[in-house]
């Protein structure tokens, strides 16, 4: 439970320092613009999302070890430190884009820290390499080498400290199951015993499996290990066996589906890739009378450097209006899907970042934070209940450095939403423009009070919002975009030498027009604004 008690007081002491704050050059606060008016109190709830909303994956390569994608700045592989039994490249793409990494140490103290600061969460291991991910038998001596049909092996004890580390950091696991050529019977048909390893290994540990989609991104599926000529009709006889298995051997289990990404985004496959892309609307047709207990998609606005393909994108449009609208147009093209063949199922969107194939340089900086929160922002309010970032600590597009263990500007800005956002959403009644989106939620464990998200995409332009009342100000801001280290109310942030997290310390805002600088990204708080539908 988050405590505010005391949050006043401070922000009386606090008051006594609001002319030094106010007069910091890189939040512009004062200076006049046109003022847009919101009163808090009241604003109408439009919808809830899942109390886990904000959620992130741990993809199945990073807990076996395997190749991923290779750092921008990656000098040769050493191929002595790379087992070359533990290859599983997707099919069809370039094995350089990739790198070996061994497994990332989900024991770690620090990752703990800073995971567990973003719970609750559902913690997603799943990505194409897990479609191919070989689970040994009870008592089978582990091997580095997957049988044939297989990219890689997930050892009991790694499973094990996956179930340690979702329990540590208050997760609940989502994940998918083995579909390559190793799972299938003399007819090519999937069976059931690779997933049911998993399941009898999960609870053999203690664990549980909260939901779990059949495979990662079905309409890529050859991409994804599916065998030579996979097709709707095979994915929909694979589901119904998937199903019908699940529903008798694990009925407390969830079952998400269908997974599908980059249908909205035209040409974007890398260079040199042939592969077969099938139809989301052919594959839930073909699934026939199953039913689905969360409508589960993806969503990349863009593929990175690394892949080199026909839709890109720049730094130079990561504020544009027409990048940040992008997962709108996506949950445009799943919504109705859902609706036909899910209706009333909750929608989750399973994995999304800046962009496919590891993200780019620029994912790591704070310009990508406006994409990350102002996506949590739109997209609660058009009936997602569930966003996995992808990934919590591996690549670009990651929230935590993966070698140091530093958060990343866009984890900065994740632990404030965790914090002040709460579950009820609000209509802000502000349409989004540029220079001003402005997403309302009920606050965070304080009844009746409001906490607003507003982001300044503009490079140029100050915002301003009139308030009837005041509250408490959280803007975090860099001296430039594309800066590794953001600060919160100009203060520099940073995990402490003994790995605690800092105090986010708010600032007090008075009634009146409050002014929003260029480039910046603020949450207010209204613990008094009495909303009738906070309380």
């Amino acid at each position: 439970m988050k405590k505010h008690n005391g949050v006043l007081t401070r922000l009386l002491a606090l008051t006594l320092f609001l002319p030094i704050v106010a007069g910091l050059p890189a939040l512009g606060w004062g200076q006049e613009a046109p003022a847009v008016s919101v009163d808090p109190a009241q604003l109408s709830a439009i919808g809830t999302v899942d109390a886990r909303y904000q959620s992130y994956n741990v993809e199945m390569v990073e807990v076996t070890g395997g190749r991923f994608w290779r750092p921008y700045d990656s000098v040769a592989e050493d191929a002595e430190a790379a087992p070359a039994s533990t290859d599983g490249t997707p099919t069809g793409l370039d094995p350089s884009l990739y790198e070996y990494r061994p497994p990332v140490d989900l024991s770690d103290p620090r990752l703990r820290t800073l995971a567990r600061a973003l719970g609750p969460a559902y913690v997603r291991v799943s990505g194409t390499w897990s479609n191919r991910t070989y689970v040994p038998a009870e008592n089978e001596e582990s091997s580095a080498s997957p049988p044939e049909g297989y990219g890689g092996v997930l050892t009991p004890e790694q499973w094990k400290g996956v179930i340690d580390f979702a329990d540590a950091v208050d997760g609940e696991i989502v994940t998918s199951f083995a579909i390559g050529t190793g799972v299938r019977d003399a007819e090519g048909d999937w069976t059931s015993v690779q997933a049911e390893r998993l399941l009898n290994l999960t609870r053999a540990h203690g664990g549980t499996i909260y939901a779990a989609e059949f495979f990662n991104e079905p309409n890529l599926a050859m991409m994804g290990g599916a065998p030579q000529g996979y097709a709707a009709e095979d994915y929909g006889r694979d589901f119904q066996r998937f199903h019908d298995y699940v529903r008798k051997a694990a009925p407390e289990m969830q079952v998400a589906g269908p997974g599908s990404v980059m249908e909205t985004t035209g040409d974007w496959m890398p260079s040199g890739s042939q592969l077969p892309f099938l139809l989301t609307p052919e594959l839930l047709e073909a699934s026939g009378d199953t039913d689905l207990d969360a409508f589960s998609y993806h969503h990349y606005g863009a593929v990175s450097q690394r892949c080199a393909g026909a839709l890109q994108t720049s730094p130079e449009e990561a504020l544009s209006e027409q990048w940040l609208r992008r997962t709108d147009e996506t949950l445009a093209f799943y919504k109705p899907l859902r609706d036909q063949y899910a209706p009333g199922a909750p929608i989750w969107l399973t994995e999304t970042a800046e962009a496919a194939c590891g993200g780019n340089p620029w994912a790591n900086t704070f310009l990508d934070s406006f994409r990350y929160l102002d996506q949590l922002g739109r997209l609660a309010t058009q009936d997602v209940a569930v966003v996995m970032h992808n990934t919590l600590v591996a690549s670009d597009y990651s929230l935590i450095h993966e070698d140091t263990l530093t958060p990343k500007p866009s984890y900065w800005g994740a632990l404030l939403w965790e914090r002040l956002m709460g579950t009820t959403v609000l209509d802000s009644g502000v349409k989004v423009q540029e220079g001003l989106h402005l997403y309302a939620h009920c606050m965070a464990d304080a009844p009746g009070g409001v906490a607003l998200l507003v982001l300044n995409n503009s490079r140029t332009e100050h915002s301003m919002v009139s308030l009837p009342i005041g509250g408490a100000r959280y803007t975090l801001s860099a001296d430039d975009v594309q800066a590794a280290e953001i600060s919160l109310n100009g203060q520099t942030l940073h995990v402490g030498a003994d790995d605690t997290l800092p105090e986010l310390m708010p600032v007090p805002f008075s009634s009146g027009d409050v002014t929003f600088a260029p480039t910046t990204i603020t949450f207010l708080t209204v613990p008094g604004a009495n909303n009738a539908s906070c309380r």
